[in-house]
């Protein structure tokens, strides 16, 4: 019976290892702009697209999705995400589209400086008065067509 139980717990141990070196191959667990797996912040993605601005999201409206913790500002946002999150994810894994299409670098956002794109949303950083949202719009077809290729460099690695 001890010989059983210490064989158990060597089997529960190396299933948890092996959990834990799955997650940390996971793309969006490696390579998303996640804070303790919080995507954009705890901004509400679909609000971006329904309501045109950004709103922050409720911890009790979160769903987990791929690696990452969405938060809702509603029932409906959630329901809508739960429906088609592809639809609603931040392109280049939230990170800021003008830096990914300038230099292919990680750079954080400001949840709320966004663009919506052919129906993709676009993160941008803006601090110090750093703005790059208007940078992108100087060379948006340049900038994405360059971040596309970034980020799926990025993400093959």
């Amino acid at each position: 019976m001890k010989h059983l139980i210490t064989a158990i717990f060597f089997l529960a141990l190396k299933a948890g290892i092996s959990y834990s070196h799955a997650q940390d191959k996971d793309p969006l667990t490696k390579h998303y702009n996640l804070e303790n797996k919080l995507a954009i912040q705890g901004y509400d993605p679909v609000a971006y697209f329904n309501q045109n601005k950004p709103v922050k999201g409720s911890k009790e409206l979160a769903v987990f999705h791929q690696g990452a913790v969405y938060y809702f500002s509603s029932d409906a946002n959630k329901a809508a995400f739960k429906k088609d999150p592809l639809k609603y994810e931040p392109q280049y894994g939230g990170w800021c589209a003008y830096a990914m299409g300038n230099k292919g670098e990680k750079v954080p956002i400001d949840p709320e400086t966004f663009k919506i794109v052919n129906g993709k949303l676009y993160l941008f950083y803006n601090k110090l008065l750093n703005n790059t949202l208007p940078k992108w719009n100087k060379d948006e077809a340049g900038l994405k067509k360059n971040a596309d290729l970034n980020w799926t460099k990025i993400i093959k690695s």
